[in-house]
């Protein structure tokens, strides 16, 4: 079973010709660098679902906060 996670976009990288489009992504405190280059149009403020590195979707700021809830309340992040 695989687990897609929600994220907070806090910042867009510029990407050289040819490179993926990357993001910085909070994860309830844990940032990472994921690639959003299927996510033409994100921008940052805006919730992404992320699976292994990639955001495969944008979702809106109360179903993110639900399922980060959800996730706190399994023991799965803190």
């Amino acid at each position: 079973m695989c687990l897609a996670v929600p994220g907070k976009v806090l910042s867009l990288e510029e990407a050289p010709e040819g490179e993926p489009k990357m993001a910085r992504v909070d994860f309830a405190g844990v940032v990472k660098n994921i690639c959003v280059d299927w996510l033409p149009d994100i921008q940052v403020g805006e919730y992404v679902i992320v699976h292994v590195g990639f955001a495969l979707n944008k979702i809106d700021e109360k179903e993110a906060l639900e399922t980060l809830q959800l996730l706190r309340e399994m023991g799965d992040i803190n």
